[in-house]
């Protein structure tokens, strides 16, 4: 049986995955997140309390966000193919000190209801 995740998404990220344009969220690998597999359901809430409910397709664990932007396209991170993508991004979400504390998640999903 699937487990049902809550998140909260500034709205830019948001409106990112509902149009499918980014399809990896990053995370810290915070206890909890940890128990994130496959199958699972991610419901995540913008500021203004919409909502969109996706499918966790894979997880994957890295000790940084440079580990992990090293690893994917930029675009499924969110970035236009012409953007400079620049894993510091991350530190205006998240302290040097928690990276390196809980390393991170990219986690692979898919937009099953809007």
């Amino acid at each position: 049986m699937a487990t049902v995740y809550q998140m909260h998404l500034q709205d830019e990220p948001f409106a990112l995955i509902l149009s499918g344009r980014k399809t990896i969220e990053m995370r810290l690998n915070k206890p909890g997140r940890e128990k994130i597999c496959k199958d699972d359901i991610i419901v995540f809430t913008n500021n203004n309390g919409d909502k969109l409910k996706t499918v966790v397709l894979g997880v994957h664990k890295f000790p940084s966000f440079k580990a992990l932007y090293d690893s994917f396209d930029k675009t499924k991170l969110g970035y236009l193919p012409n953007q400079f993508a620049n894993p510091k991004d991350m530190l205006k979400y998240y302290s040097i000190e928690n990276i390196e504390k809980y390393g991170v998640l990219a986690i692979e999903i898919k937009v099953i209801d809007k």
